[in-house]
């Protein structure tokens, strides 16, 4: 009677992610498969702001962190002694949320003595181009772009970022909601703004592209942009909106324009980041990253220098715990955490070589 092999036992990681407004999680093995993914937005609870409160999200993600893990456990069919690590986003994010999440992860470490792995979330953006791909695509140059970042990096491998440029005041997510404000359209402003700039013309108003033209450095600047539309709604010294009335033409041109000036500075870096580098694939990933004007012009662009684009699906653009399956990279390289791992808020930034091969 002959007998069968039994190969090695796959490795199950629950991955948690609670960096800024959003409670996920999932579960991945270390073969990059999906078995459950769950995410709870905090959308409704900052709406009226116009924008993140700290103090609301980390509030927000202690009563929904339990249930949103239970209830992955739940679709993956699997229990809590299933598992083989547990890997949480520790940088960069808002202080309180982070901590919410590191504090669950090592919990069941502890309870259940079993690893504990860190999470860079932007890394992890880009690693949710690998998944998508279901290949590899490392080398490459790496595009994050959403409400809290805006940045461009070197990577090497999935564990190897050397940071190329970033922007210097607002990231484009923020510009996007600061200027939807402005134009009286609903929080989170990226949908909003794409939405109203449907029916817009892109070139009806002639807003500054900071850098572009700028061969030497890849930092990016929407602080002048944001500005810029302001001044064009409201006129120099005159702060209230509220009394403002502006026809639907003109909130869909004001829209159409700005988020052109903002698609143009991103193309224009990234593509100019691929030459000084001369890497030949661009990944991109994060919240903004999701605009649909933003995917056609990186497309033809690609398609226009021959580059190999990689964007994340749109439903890894925003912020998921499927994107934590990066930490399976750290869990090969023998890379785990001790129960002493703390959190931070501030991206892990290495400056670029002054001169790219």
């Amino acid at each position: 009677m002959s007998q069968r092999r039994v190969g090695p036992r796959q490795v199950n990681i629950l991955t948690l992610e609670t960096t800024c407004d959003e409670t996920a999680a999932a579960i991945v093995n270390d073969r990059l498969e999906v078995l459950a993914s769950v995410v709870a937005s905090q959308d409704d609870l900052h709406r009226r702001f116009g924008g993140v409160v700290p103090e609301i999200a980390s509030r927000a993600h202690l009563e929904r962190i339990l249930p949103v893990i239970d209830e992955t456990l739940a679709r993956a069919g699997l229990s809590l002694h299933d598992l083989g690590a547990v890997a949480v986003a520790n940088t960069p994010g808002l202080a309180g949320s982070l901590l919410v999440g590191l504090v669950a992860a090592k919990t069941l470490c502890v309870a259940l003595d079993i690893p504990l792995l860190a999470v860079n979330h932007l890394q992890a953006h880009i690693y949710a181009c690998r998944l998508a791909a279901q290949q590899e695509v490392f080398p490459c140059v790496g595009l994050i772009i959403s409400g809290g970042h805006t940045s461009l990096y070197r990577c090497l491998g999935p564990l190897d970022f050397e940071l190329l440029g970033a922007t210097i005041d607002d990231a484009a997510g923020e510009a996007f909601d600061k200027v939807a404000s402005m134009l009286g359209l609903p929080y989170p402003g990226g949908p909003s703004i794409q939405q109203a700039a449907q029916g817009g013309n892109p070139r009806a108003y002639n807003f500054p592209r900071t850098f572009l033209k700028d061969e030497e450095r890849l930092d990016f600047s929407f602080s002048g942009l944001k500005t810029a539309v302001r001044y064009k709604i409201v006129g120099p010294g005159r702060p209230d909106f509220t009394k403002l009335e502006l026809d639907p033409q003109q909130v869909a041109d004001l829209a159409a324009s700005f988020q052109e000036a903002v698609i143009d500075c991103l193309v224009g870096k990234a593509f100019l980041a691929l030459r000084k580098t001369g890497l030949q694939i661009l990944c991109v990933g994060g919240g903004v990253a999701a605009n649909s004007r933003l995917r056609e012009r990186l497309r033809e662009e690609a398609h226009r220098q021959d580059v190999t684009l990689q964007i994340a699906p749109l439903r890894l653009c925003t912020d998921n715990a499927v994107m934590g399956a990066i930490a399976i990279e750290r869990l090969k390289a023998g890379l785990t955490e001790s129960l002493d791992l703390d959190v931070y808020p501030g991206p892990l930034r290495k400056p670029a070589e002054q001169s790219l091969p």
